[in-house]
């Protein structure tokens, strides 16, 4: 409890100190939609929907400065099957640790295809003035926006397999169970003491868009919050305990497998990717490290690592 008041008293006095260049960020009437993520009001009294990374209410406006770009964006991206739809310029705009834009770097990777990244920046976003729509991901393929990571993946999916045909049931059940329950477990376990807190900003502001006094103020002061937020979200989730959650979700995913190295069989289908890509950022928290050590979920996640193509990724000042 006494790290529990510091941490709260710490948050206080950045809110505090930050009150006279405090710079509030626009909010644009966009419903929420599961596969997208918003920087939402982390005050616990709050109703809004809270993920991965949500703002403080009142904090400092963040400046950014980096963008992340593949080195191997620039080339054309490779055939994933004869005569299939390959896109030629993909930019993803993104939270590094947002669990949406992960679920659309896993197709991404999975499918070898080649793209940029863009890491906005959670508080002012100035990244992303150019579109009206306000969240992560967005995909310009092309030239084209893409919103929404769901209908990102179908609508990539569907130029690549035109032949495809329509998605079969249990796809289509899990991928859905990604968004409406999955992801809802996740917070609670990453923020469930002051310590993973602190461990998972740490997290989140060394792969975001911060500054080094930036990233010091989100840590300390988005950590406190978070820890406090995570409860409300226990409640509003129906947790009562939250590893146990979390340990039964991958437990379920791995019974949904029937003994099948992927859902799709020999192969990942877009049921294993959207399971992937969201638990991709906790792997190697202590809620993810507890998650493998603790459930039969590990040699799964580790087939999937294999499968992916990952970008080297570039930091252009």
């Amino acid at each position: 409890m006494a790290t529990v008041r510091k941490l709260s008293r710490l948050a206080t006095a950045i809110r505090t100190s930050s009150s006279a260049s405090i710079s509030s960020t626009r909010r644009h009437p966009i419903p929420q939609t599961p596969s997208s993520y918003t920087i939402t009001n982390t005050n616990p009294a709050s109703h809004t929907n809270t993920h991965w990374f949500s703002s403080i209410s009142g904090a400092q406006s963040f400046t950014g400065r980096n963008a992340l770009y593949s080195s191997a964006a620039a080339s054309e991206a490779r055939e994933v099957h004869e005569g299939s739809y390959v896109p030629k310029d993909l930019v993803l705009y993104q939270y590094q640790a947002c669990p949406f834009c992960n679920k659309v770097k896993a197709f991404l990777e999975y499918n070898d295809i080649p793209y940029k990244i863009v890491e906005v920046n959670p508080i002012n976003k100035k990244e992303i003035k150019w579109s009206d729509y306000k969240k992560v991901p967005i995909l310009k393929v092309d030239g084209e926006q893409m919103v929404d990571s769901t209908d990102i993946i179908d609508k990539l999916h569907q130029r690549m397999h035109p032949d495809s045909g329509t998605e079969d049931d249990e796809t289509k059940k899990w991928r859905g169970w990604v968004d409406n329950h999955l992801v809802h477990v996740l917070s609670p376990n990453i923020y469930r003491s002051p310590t993973e807190a602190l461990e998972s900003f740490d997290y989140i502001t060394t792969h975001g868009n911060f500054s080094f006094t930036e990233r010091l103020l989100a840590k300390y002061s988005g950590a406190a919050a978070m820890y406090f937020v995570s409860k409300k979200l226990k409640k509003r989730h129906n947790i009562t305990d939250e590893r146990k959650a979390l340990y039964e979700a991958a437990e379920t995913w791995v019974d949904a497998l029937k003994g099948r190295q992927y859902l799709g069989g020999s192969e990942p289908n877009l049921g294993d990717l959207a399971v992937f890509g969201v638990l991709r950022p906790i792997r190697y928290l202590t809620a993810g490290k507890d998650m493998v050590e603790n459930t039969r979920i590990g040699e799964w996640f580790t087939r999937m690592e294999s499968q992916m193509k990952p970008q080297h990724e570039a930091t252009l000042q």
